[in-house]
Parts: C-alpha cells; sequence; structure tokens
C-alpha cells in the first residue's frame, strides 16, 4: 500500500528550498502562424474570402451584410422588422418548408443561424468540409426566395415580444440601453433591442420589403474557413451564389458620434438591490498605430483577471465578482467601456474606487512588469481565440469590414513586443484620466443617490 500523499498549496508548489520557483524566460514570438487567405469578388458584388484550415473535416461559414436603417437617427419600425427577419429568414423558401431546410441542412451535418444588430446582418454556422456545396446551395435559396410563411412570422413574432419583454427586465440590459443612449444619442447604433409593441406590429408583407431592400451581395463578405481547398470552395460559391443579384448596395452604418466627457447619470430602478456602474470614453481604433499601446494600457486596468481594477474591487474590497474594461468599436472609431455590477450598499464605494484606479493609470504609469504581464496575456489571447475554425472565420469577418487584413493578424505580436513603457503611459494620461468619461448607473435612486451625489459628477 502506497503511503498517503500530503497536499501541498499552489504557494508550496511554486516554491523550493532556495526560494520561489524561477519561471522559465517567453521566448519572442515574431508573428502569428496563420494560413493564406484566398479573396475574390464576384460578379454580383459579393466579396468571398476561402481559408485552408485543416485539423477537423468541417468548414465554417460566416456572411456579413451591412444591414443599417435608412435614416440618420433610430428607427424603431425597421428594428423590429430587422429583428423579425432573422428569426425568420430560415423558416422557409420557395423550395422548402422550415423542416425541409433543416433537414437538408442535416445531411451534411450542418446548421445554420442568424442574428442581427444596427450595423449587421449576419448568416453563420458549419458543416461537414464534403457537405459545402450543399450548405451553399441552402444558403443561395434563402438568400434568393426567402418567402416568410405568414403562420411561421405570426409565431416567431410571438416568441420574439416574450423574450423582448423578459430582456428588458433584466438589469444588464437597462444598463445597456441607458449607455448606448448616452454614447450615441439618437443615433441607430444606439437602438440594439426594438419594443414588444414595435415588433408586434411588423406584417409578413413588411419583412419581404426590408429583405428585398437590405439583403443584398453588393457590399457584403462571404467567409469561408476549414478543411477545403480555396479554389474550388470559391468556385462553389460562384455556382451557388452568382445568382444572388440586386441593383442595391448593402447599407452602411452611418458614422456615429463618440462619448462626450461629462457628469454620470442616475437611472433610476425601483426595488432593485444591485447597481450597474457603466462608465464610458473614447478609444483607439484598430489601425490606430498606437492601438497596441492602449490595449496594454486597458489590460493593465482592467482588461483581464490580473488587472488592476480587479485586483482592487474583487480581491481586494469585494465588493463585486467581476469588473471588466474593453474597447468597443465602432464605425469610424472606438469606445472604451468600464463596466462592473454591485451591491447597493457599496455603489458609492465602487465608483470611488473606480475613479481612483483610473487616476492611479495616470499618476502611477504601469510598470515594465505589468506591461508584461499584459503582453504575454494578449499574445497568448490571441492565439487562443484563433485556434478554432469558427474564432478564425469571425476574426477574418470583423477584420474585413475594418479594411484590415490577415497580416495585420500575423503582425500583431511584433506591435505589442515593441510597446515601450512610455507609449503606454501615454496612452493611460489620454484615455484613461477619470474626467474623460461619462456614462450611467443604474440602481434604486433613493438608496444609493445621496452617496453619489456626493461624490459629485453624478446627476
Amino acid at each position: 500500500m502506497s503511503a498517503p500523499t500530503t497536499h501541498r498549496s499552489a504557494e508550496q508548489i511554486g516554491r523550493t528550498p532556495q526560494g520561489p520557483r524561477p519561471l522559465p524566460d517567453l521566448g519572442a514570438m515574431r508573428e502569428v502562424p496563420l494560413p493564406e487567405v484566398h479573396t475574390t469578388t464576384l460578379s454580383n458584388g459579393l466579396r468571398v474570402l476561402a481559408v485552408h484550415r485543416p485539423g477537423v473535416p468541417m468548414v465554417e461559414v460566416r456572411l456579413r451584410i451591412p444591414f443599417a436603417a435608412a435614416g440618420p437617427t433610430a428607427d424603431q419600425a425597421f428594428s423590429a422588422r430587422a429583428e423579425l427577419l432573422s428569426s425568420t429568414l430560415l423558416t422557409g423558401t420557395a423550395e422548402r418548408d422550415r423542416v425541409g431546410i433543416d433537414d437538408e441542412l442535416a445531411t451534411v451535418g450542418a446548421d445554420l443561424g442568424v442574428f442581427v444588430d444596427p450595423e449587421r446582418l449576419v448568416v453563420q454556422g458549419s458543416g461537414l468540409a464534403a457537405g459545402l456545396p450543399t450548405v451553399l446551395g441552402v444558403l443561395g435559396e434563402v438568400l434568393t426566395s426567402a418567402t416568410y410563411p405568414e403562420q411561421e412570422l405570426v409565431r416567431e413574432r410571438a416568441r420574439l415580444v416574450e423574450r423582448i419583454s423578459l430582456a428588458r427586465a433584466q438589469p444588464r440590459t437597462v444598463a445597456r440601453e441607458a449607455l448606448q443612449r448616452k454614447r450615441f444619442g439618437d443615433h441607430p447604433i444606439a437602438l440594439e433591442t426594438p419594443t414588444g409593441e414595435a415588433v408586434a406590429a411588423v406584417t409578413p408583407e413588411q419583412v419581404r420589403a426590408v429583405h428585398t431592400a437590405g439583403v443584398v451581395p453588393r457590399g457584403s463578405t462571404l467567409v469561408l474557413v476549414g478543411d477545403i481547398e480555396p479554389q474550388s470552395a470559391l468556385a462553389e460559391v460562384e455556382k451557388a451564389l452568382g445568382h444572388w443579384r440586386s441593383e442595391e448596395t448593402a447599407r452602411e452604418l452611418s458614422l456615429p458620434p463618440l462619448p462626450v466627457a461629462g457628469p454620470l447619470e442616475l437611472v433610476h430602478r425601483p426595488g432593485s438591490v444591485q447597481s450597474q456602474l457603466r462608465l464610458t470614453g473614447p478609444a483607439r481604433r484598430r489601425d490606430d498605430p498606437g492601438y497596441a499601446a492602449f490595449q496594454l494600457a486597458n489590460l493593465v486596468f482592467g482588461g483581464y483577471f490580473s488587472s488592476r481594477w480587479m485586483e482592487n474591487v474583487r480581491e481586494d474590497k469585494g465588493y463585486t465578482y467581476g469588473a471588466h474594461s474593453g474597447a468597443e468599436f465602432v464605425p469610424g472609431g472606438a469606445v472604451l467601456g468600464v463596466e462592473t455590477d454591485v451591491a447597493s450598499d457599496v455603489t458609492a464605494a465602487a465608483l470611488l474606487e473606480t475613479r481612483y484606479e483610473l487616476g492611479r493609470m495616470v499618476a502611477v504609469p504601469p510598470t515594465a512588469e505589468e506591461i508584461d504581464a499584459a503582453r504575454r496575456y494578449a499574445v497568448g489571447s490571441l492565439l487562443i481565440s484563433l485556434d478554432s475554425q469558427g474564432g478564425l472565420a469571425a476574426t477574418l469577418s470583423a477584420l474585413d469590414a475594418a479594411g484590415l487584413g490577415i497580416d495585420w493578424l500575423r503582425e500583431r505580436p511584433v506591435r505589442l513586443e515593441a510597446v515601450t513603457p512610455e507609449q503606454v503611459a501615454d496612452a493611460a494620461l489620454q484615455y484613461f484620466a477619470p474626467e474623460r468619461f461619462t456614462g450611467v448607473i443604474v440602481g434604486d435612486a433613493e438608496t444609493i443617490g445621496p452617496r453619489l451625489r456626493a461624490l459629485g459628477g453624478v446627476e
């Protein structure tokens, strides 16, 4: 019988009789190993990117159609029709009903899904690589002859109204809507979820009209990533989608305004026992030469678990389970978001500590050790995100929409390695100073209001 083992703590495992166990040096990574991207534009205006990524015998399919409202302000009617279109696009065509579509995809182990936001309509899915012609055939069918059967649309409309009603009862949804209004006013990008009343008023004819006007190839991009031969895949796309035609061009979202620094807005949610803190300000775009320095500054502040802010409000103070900051990319720019949820009785204290950590980014810039740790995390998380076919397809689609290509990804570790502490300090000074932010706090104003107003900067 073997002797019982003695449990050792993580600290004990990490030490030797001579002191802490040293970590091996990390080798410099010069580039991310990525495959070649084969690109073409069909005669109908559809841009296609095909990538050979073996490993599993599957293929990822991701179609991005710019799908913005026509006007300069948020439009409940259009948003409601777009949401219902995304819910019913795959429910019937001139050739098949919903079951027929599902059965055809199932023959090649595939599925497709649809989602929409103020910028785009996305059809995405995966299937066996050998079944790519079948997947593209179904995709071409729904793009050119979706019928939006009335019975299916009525059923999905009722479900969507119910889902919206449930979502709007959630504090995080309330906070997100309030934050988007604070950031962008009445610009269409602020309207991410229509009202249930607007959805309930949508008819099948209106959805079909939105499809005809907006589901168009010119300006859209299809990304294929998987165990495929790129040139053969491009030929299959031409065969399946070449007849998808329209005189229209996919409608890009107009440039939204960037957040203007100012007081935080207190949004009253009666009876709430928690508060949602949402701060925001401008950020750097991906194609900005200083983006790498901004990314590292953000990681040090609140971009990952070992950040300063997380260490303060979670590990030290115990105010929250999680706190996060990060950039959201919008047409023509980017916005920085700083968010956490806390109990009502520590709302003011959490805001105070958040402002303190923002100020500390300016007064006590990130050290070389903090920057190196953030740099390792940035490169490692990049590799993980691109390890799957789906992750690579999503990233390529997002970069293509921003006018960037795979070379931007390959060179990203080099750019991160080249960032100096002085550049990170400059990014912290420019983007993390407390007075550069605005935002919202959602909670019971009668409970949290007096202390917040005493801190100042809350209206």
